[in-house]
């Protein structure tokens, strides 16, 4: 049941992906305009309009095609060019026509993936009695999660779908990579038995990183701007970055903070620079340089988008280092 619901998850995801494609490509096609219709009517006595809109005029003895009033002869009589404006011209509009939008259609779909994601983790959490931190693959979910939910708060706030051109593809590789890894439910090793405390580690530790995640989208979006002649404006682009980094580096300090007293009570230390605490402590400092060179130099721009950008990596790197580095955290 749970792998259906992640699978499930991940072909929503990429539906969403390919609604949002679809919606940022479409050409918006202008309604065409019907043009006056244009007729003659004969002007003086002995001439009908039939007649006037039958017979060719002949050529003026000087070669001209009529006067320069706008007037054409026919026959003997004169008759000008008028513009029919009554309501014939245009027909009165049909009722509107009801149905989703392709925004709709991707924000809906979003919305489900979200909804899959967060039925599995309470479905993993009920039947493991823990929070979704004891290995790679709940920990890798609950990234997907995180940045689903920020996606989402970024879209509602500043109605750009342009993040999701970044942010899908990341939660969708997340999500993939939780189906590789052991899904396998495991005694909790003694460290993690602190289930209050870890699960709120965690839960700040997802929520920071989604929102770093829309924050490195914006930042990527900004650096590609002049490239790809983005519809959305940089400085807007720029903007999204920096209130990502606003929202994503306090709780970043949280989830330190609660790792370290986690720490003193699992190992009897509050920091030890395990490769996991290394990694989560030169994130922190690249945000919070972010923000110092921000608000007290006032950098902007491809400086500012490449901080976002750096800061991301190290993101991954905090999650996936541990791989490699090994250390008291190589469980997760």
């Amino acid at each position: 049941m749970g792998e259906y619901l992640l699978v499930s998850a991940l072909v929503f995801i990429l539906l969403a992906l390919a609604t949002n494609l679809l919606a940022l490509t479409a050409r918006k096609r202008a309604p065409r305009q019907r043009r006056p219709v244009k007729k003659l009517v004969a002007v003086g006595a002995g001439a009908s309009q039939d007649d006037a809109l039958d017979e060719e005029p002949p050529p003026e003895a000087d070669g001209s095609a009529g006067a320069d009033d706008g007037e054409v002869r026919v026959g003997d009589e004169s008759a000008e060019l008028v513009a029919d404006a009554g309501p014939a011209a245009t027909p009165a509009p049909g009722p509107a026509k009801k149905g989703w939008t392709a925004n709709q259609f991707a924000t809906a779909f979003t919305v489900i993936g979200l909804a899959l994601v967060t039925v599995y983790l309470g479905m993993r959490m009920v039947e493991t009695g823990h929070g979704p931190f004891s290995n790679q693959h709940e920990f890798a979910v609950s990234f997907t999660w995180g940045i689903l939910v920020a996606y989402l708060v970024a879209l509602w706030k500043f109605k750009t779908r342009m993040l999701s051109v970044v942010v899908l593809p990341v939660a969708a590789c997340l999500l993939l990579y939780s189906m590789s890894a052991d899904s396998s439910v495991e005694p909790l090793v003694p460290a993690l038995q602190n289930n209050l405390l870890l699960t709120l580690h965690v839960g700040f530790a997802i929520l920071s990183y989604g929102a770093a995640c829309v924050s490195f989208a914006a930042a990527v979006l900004y650096l590609v701007h002049d490239k790809f002649k983005l519809k959305i404006s940089a400085d807007r682009l720029d903007e999204i970055g920096y209130k990502g980094a606003v929202v994503a580096f306090p709780l970043m300090t949280i989830m330190i903070v609660l790792g370290s007293l986690w720490a003193e009570t699992a190992w009897g230390r509050y920091w030890g620079w395990d490769p996991k605490e290394t990694a989560a402590l030169v994130t922190w400092l690249l945000y919070g340089a972010f923000l110092h060179a921000r608000v007290s130099r006032g950098w902007r721009g491809r400086k500012s988008a490449w901080l976002l950008v750096i800061g991301f990596a190290a993101v991954l790197f905090a999650y996936f280092g541990n791989l490699f580095f090994g250390g008291l955290h190589s469980y997760a």
